[in-house]
């Protein structure tokens, strides 16, 4: 079996678009739909048709182009069983612990409830690959409009036990700014600061700074990293529990 040929590009202002295309069955999903017509036309590129369209959430800068796709190619529209009454056009809906099958691969749904309350995550174990929408971002993780810290806080730690070497494609580029919060809470993290250089490099090039790692989020990303004794000192959270850090993390980010 041929690893996937993945393709990520910008849509609207800062939201990602993920093609997943298999070249031996010619089974094409896109990730989201930020924007119908920009995907329609990175995908008659390839002179791919779309056949597959999973929806992490209901959000608008992530399924405004659900129509237009699926008027254009009739794709499987897969999303979250509790936010189907949100999204248009779903012809199956996927609850936690649910799979299916994509180009000979199974992709298995995490619930993570927190950015939205019907959120989910697709994993891919036979590709290492995780779309996790606004749930996980690099450097940081999705505000919390629906869901309680307790319910963002428990999703993050659900997705940090996946292999390390899983890759993280997120939603948004968020990275840049999310460094420049993380360094505030972890300034002697020594894996953060070479972090923050490399990332620096490629936005200067004006290149994306996806995907990241689980394991590259464990060491860098201030709220998957609760426990830690210096973030901890620099919050004056000692002896607080690890979601009291989260819930303090959090609300020093919306405000950042």
């Amino acid at each position: 079996m041929t690893s996937l040929m993945i393709e990520q590009f910008i849509c609207r202002q800062d939201n990602f678009a993920v093609i997943l295309h298999d070249p031996l069955s010619g089974e094409t999903a896109s990730i989201d739909a930020p924007d119908g017509d920009r995907i329609a036309a990175h995908l008659d590129l390839g002179v791919w048709r779309l056949t597959h369209l999973l929806i992490t959430h209901h959000h608008p800068d992530h399924v405004a182009g659900v129509p237009a796709l699926s008027q254009a190619y009739s794709p499987k529209v897969i999303g979250p069983a509790d936010e189907a009454d949100k999204i248009s056009d779903l012809t199956g809906t996927v609850s936690d612990g649910d799979t299916f099958e994509f180009a000979g691969r199974t992709v298995h749904t995490i619930s993570t409830p927190g950015h939205t309350a019907g959120h989910v995550c697709f994993y891919i174990p036979d590709e290492q690959l995780l779309f996790a929408g606004d749930t996980l971002f690099a450097l940081g993780c999705g505000r919390l409009f629906e869901g309680s810290p307790q319910d963002m806080f428990t999703s993050l730690n659900r997705l940090a036990e996946l292999p390390d070497e899983t890759r993280v494609y997120c939603g948004h580029e968020y990275t840049q700014s999310n460094a420049k919060f993380a360094v505030t809470v972890d300034p002697d993290n020594p894996a953060l600061a070479d972090r923050i250089k490399d990332i620096a490099g490629l936005r200067e090039k004006g290149l994306p700074t996806l995907p990241t790692t689980i394991g590259f989020e464990k060491r860098t990303n201030p709220f998957m990293r609760t426990g830690n004794p210096a973030i901890r000192k620099q919050l004056g959270m000692q002896n607080a529990s690890d979601l009291e850090v989260f819930t303090e993390l959090r609300r020093r980010k919306d405000s950042f």
